[in-house]
């Protein structure tokens, strides 16, 4: 088994997305904990050190949302964070159905495959002396 070097948190529909990007990057040695996070409110009130183990500090962390990317930036440290990434829909208006509007926004497992190794570079690069 590939070493975990990233974490991908997902809820609904997005879940199946982040097990088939995690199946790509675990045939290239990287790997990803995949969570999944239905309620944030539930998560935000358990104890600081079982978040930890959850999300631990200091591993490549993306979230991937079929609408607005506010509110993951807090898990994923995406907004001052490179080793960080958000992919989501932040704008309104677009009308089709939903497997293109997914391509049409990047979220796709290809493409969080390749945010995944983006950010686990940077956090390779963060730690770097």
């Amino acid at each position: 088994a590939a070493a975990r070097r990233a974490i991908v948190v997902a809820t609904g529909s997005e879940v199946a997305l982040a097990l088939a990007a995690r199946e790509r990057l675990a045939a290239e040695g990287i790997g990803v904990r995949v969570v999944s996070m239905p309620c944030t409110r539930r998560f935000d009130a358990q104890d600081a050190d079982w978040r930890a183990s959850v999300l631990p500090p200091g591993t490549a962390r993306v979230a991937i949302e079929a609408g607005s990317t506010d509110g993951w930036r807090k898990y994923t440290g995406a907004a001052d964070d490179p080793s960080g990434a958000v992919l989501g829909i932040d704008s309104f208006g677009e009308s089709a159905p939903a497997a293109v509007l997914f391509g049409h926004f990047g979220l796709t497992a290809d493409n969080l495959a390749a945010t995944v190794r983006r950010c686990v570079a940077a956090a390779r690069r963060g730690s770097s002396p």
